[in-house]
Order: C-alpha cells, then structure tokens, then sequence
C-alpha cells in the first residue's frame, strides 16, 4: 500500500515537468531562434534580438565573418533550466517507468525480467545521484541567489512579458522540493563517491565546454556574465562552478545516508515479507 501513493506522485511531477516543458517551448523567445536553441540554457536565456546572431548551425566564408563583426551583443538574460528540467523528466520518467516494471513483474519469477528491473533501478538511482539532485540544486540556489542580488542579471522584468510567474516557479523553484520529495520517499544507491564524482565533473565539463562551443560559433556568451571576465578569471568561474555541483553531489550522498540509515532499511528489508 505504501508503495502506491509514490507511484502517484512520480507520476504526476512527471506530467508537470511535461507541461512546463511543453508551455515553455512554446514560448514566441528571440533566443529560441539562434544557435543551440534553448539547449544552451542550463540556468540562462539570451535576449538578444532575432537578427543579432544567426539561426543556422553555423557558417564560414566571408558572409558569415561580416555579420559576426557587424552583429551587436545580447541586451540582458534570465534565468531558465532547459536542460535542466529536461534531466528533471528524464529522471522521473525512468522513475515511473521503474514503478511500472515493478509493478507487472510482481509475483513473476523470470529471472530475466528481474535483472532487467534491477537495471533499471540501477539507473534510476544514478540518475538521481549524479544529475537529477546536484544540478537541481544548483539550478534553484544559482537562479534565486542572483535573483535576490539583482534580478536584471538574471531575470529582467522585460521577462515578465514572456514567462508567466507560475512558469518561471515551475522551472526554478518546483525542482528542489520536487527532488527533496523524491530521495525522502525512495532509498537511492549512490554509487562510489569515486565514480559519482568523476561522473559529475564529466557533466560539468561537457557542458562548460558546449558553452565555450556555443561562444566560438556566434561570438555571444550565454552567460553575459562572462563577457566581462578576462581568460583567467573565466578558467577559475568555471573551475568554481564545478566544485559547487561537485558539493552539492556530496550534500545529497550525505542526505540520502542521513534520511536511510542502515538500521532503518534493514527493518524495511524485514518487513517486506511480511506485507507480501
């Protein structure tokens, strides 16, 4: 019985993700247009103008070097967790997707369909270790944090044209107390803290280097932020970067162990025959 209020609610933040999703990509957004789209948006959208950076793939030749002269910059930025939510549903789709399996291989005793089950368990808390919590916090805290500072670096009230409140809160604020929910309801396996964090630098690299892709190609930094810092300064930002999600890994490696302690899951594990 305990297991059917979880499967519920999976469920149901998964249909919200989807929504959320869905309202914001059909946003009417200048910065849909360019290059990358909104997946060059992990906590940022770019509100340059539709002509100001090209809406191709990329270019070469002399046409493409004159219109990245003439071009002018991006006018301000927000906040938006694009790739972010789409890791969020992702993860909760594996997640309900395991409830699913479970559910019809209950009582089943084929040994193949229980390794793939475990496999997908596997996954699912991988998933939760590695990117559905470390860069859910640090969507939420990076977005409000600057926010509180100044919301014109993160998100100018221009913004409040395009976005609704309760859109902007179902991206940068629903993510927390969603992920939150999910590791009180569920015991995760995190995997050797050796792995977990050589898995999340590989994340925080791939993406700071698709950031530096995306700069190479149209000019434009996604983060304007970073318009204004020399090579240096930019080299430790994004070193910075990665030692915070890396924390933010081991905060959620620490709450799990907190919230699961040993004695508590071997008295579940006693108890499951029970109830079957």
């Amino acid at each position: 019985m305990a297991l059917v209020p979880c499967q519920v609610l999976r469920a149901a933040i998964l249909l919200s993700y989807c929504s959320i999703l869905c309202n914001y990509k059909a946003i009417d957004m200048p910065a849909h247009q360019t290059y990358g789209g909104s997946w060059k948006f992990l906590t940022f959208i770019d509100l340059g103008r539709p002509g100001e950076e090209p809406a191709g793939h990329g270019g070469s030749g002399a046409g493409w070097s004159e219109r990245r002269k003439t071009r002018t910059k991006p006018r301000g930025c927000c906040v938006s967790a694009a790739v972010g939510k789409v890791i969020q549903a992702v993860f909760f789709g594996i997640c309900v997707l395991t409830d699913l399996s479970s559910l019809l291989t209950k009582g089943n005793d084929s040994q193949e369909q229980e390794r793939q089950l475990k496999k997908l368990i596997s996954l699912r808390d991988w998933m939760m270790a590695v990117l559905a919590f470390p860069v859910g916090v640090f969507v939420v805290t990076m977005f409000w944090s600057i926010y509180i500072y100044d919301r014109e670096l993160v998100y100018p009230k221009l913004l409040d044209n395009f976005i609704p409140a309760w859109l902007n809160h179902g991206m940068h604020t629903t993510v927390l107390p969603f992920v939150l929910i999910e590791m009180r309801t569920t015991h995760h396996q995190y995997p050797s803290r050796s792995c977990g964090l050589a898995a999340v630098c590989t994340f925080a690299v791939g993406y700071i280097l698709w950031v530096c892709w995306i700069h190479h190609v149209t000019g434009v930094w996604v983060y304007p932020l970073l318009e204004h810092l020399s090579p240096g300064v930019k080299i430790i930002f994004f070193a910075a970067v990665t030692v915070i999600i890396n924390i933010f890994y081991l905060v959620g490696e620490v709450l799990n162990n907190y919230i699961w302690d040993t004695p508590k899951c071997i008295e579940e594990g006693k108890e499951k025959p029970k109830l079957d």
